[in-house]
């Protein structure tokens, strides 16, 4: 099949998602396929042939990878040539007009929110992955926490809020200790911050001034695990353990910063509740062939829900592919089943 493979973008996980999609094209051409890498921001704009031309001449799939710090927006906005308010670059609908599939690898803005997907829908276009209408759901982690409260999974007290600098102040007085800080609708652990004193929360509250809502959610101690969901099934629980600090943005992506072990050493009696949520939460979003979503058991062993993602990272390091693997299914096989399950999806 011809896949124009879409990663990039103008989110601040633009480095993980090309990371990810990097791996995805190479395993799809491994296949037999004739995937295309095409970042959503820059398109086509280095090359002058048709779109549609790549798929016969496939480009070279560049060697990329995450960093240990989220990329500079205004430096990747001022490196685009075709100077256009468009997030779209030059070229991108027209490749994938002319594709059979696209594999959407990006994360976070544009890519996992439902607005990418809501334009190849109304192109008429296949994708992988969850439709628009799940999609903005999950991002938007005020909501998701609602549905899933909805339908009996539990999840940390939370207040979702919107202030200015001049209001930072009383709301760090009204805002119970610890707590966990970050934007409403962000990945990668960016603009996460847990704030055990006062100075600490003024300080991360003043860090996402730049986000439009963010959250406040009560800090719950305990394991952090992981549990995605694959054509409707669970897939074994992942735990995750950093070896300093939490899991943020560096821990994440930097190789031997955090040990991951799957199949997770917990009661089994703890695992069933975690993968019970986990497709609960799924389903109760309208997901469609695979997600991952975040666990934190406390010392009671009671599970809370966290947040989900539709598009989970597929780097070296990405907990879905482990998980995948725990059950013997290899990440070219991972890619063929996510392909697979888009084709038989109607969104």
């Amino acid at each position: 099949m011809k896949i124009v493979v879409m990663c990039g973008g103008l989110s601040p996980e633009r480095n993980v998602s090309i990371s990810s999609s990097s791996l995805i094209c190479k395993a799809l051409r491994k296949m037999g396929h004739q995937a295309v890498l095409v970042d959503m921001f820059y398109g086509l704009e280095n090359f002058s042939c048709e779109p549609a031309e790549l798929f016969e001449k496939l480009p070279p799939i560049p060697e990329a990878a995450v960093g240990n710090t989220a990329p500079d927006m205004e430096k990747v906005i001022a490196a685009r040539k075709w100077k256009s308010d468009s997030k779209i670059g030059k070229g991108v609908l027209e490749i994938c007009q002319a594709a059979d599939l696209v594999f959407i690898g990006m994360h976070g803005a544009c890519g996992e929110d439902g607005r990418i997907q809501a334009t190849l829908d109304l192109l008429g276009i296949p994708y992988t992955g969850s439709g628009y209408l799940g999609s903005g759901l999950a991002m938007d982690k005020d909501l998701a926490k609602r549905v899933a409260r909805s339908y009996g999974v539990r999840t940390p007290e939370w207040k979702t809020v919107s202030y200015e600098e001049e209001g930072i102040e009383t709301l760090a007085d009204a805002t119970k200790l610890p707590c966990v800080v970050k934007p409403v609708d962000s990945g990668s652990s960016i603009g996460v911050f847990i704030a055990n004193t006062r100075e600490e929360l003024v300080s991360a509250l003043r860090e996402n001034l730049v986000y439009n809502r963010v959250i406040l959610e009560q800090y719950v101690k305990g394991m952090e695990l992981d549990v995605g969901v694959l054509n409707d099934e669970s897939l074994p629980a992942i735990l995750i353990e950093p070896k300093e600090g939490f899991y943020n943005y560096e821990n994440k992506y930097k190789a031997g910063a955090t040990v991951e072990t799957c199949p997770a050493p917990i009661k089994p009696e703890i695992e069933r509740k975690l993968r019970e949520a986990a497709i609960t939460v799924h389903r109760a979003l309208g997901l469609s062939t695979y997600s991952r979503s975040d666990y934190i058991v406390d010392e009671n062993e009671d599970v809370y829900f966290i947040e989900m993602n539709t598009l989970p990272g597929m780097t070296p390091t990405s907990l879905l592919p482990q998980e995948a693997a725990a059950v013997g299914i290899d990440y070219e096989t991972l890619c063929a089943m996510i392909v697979e399950g888009a084709l038989k999806e109607t969104k």
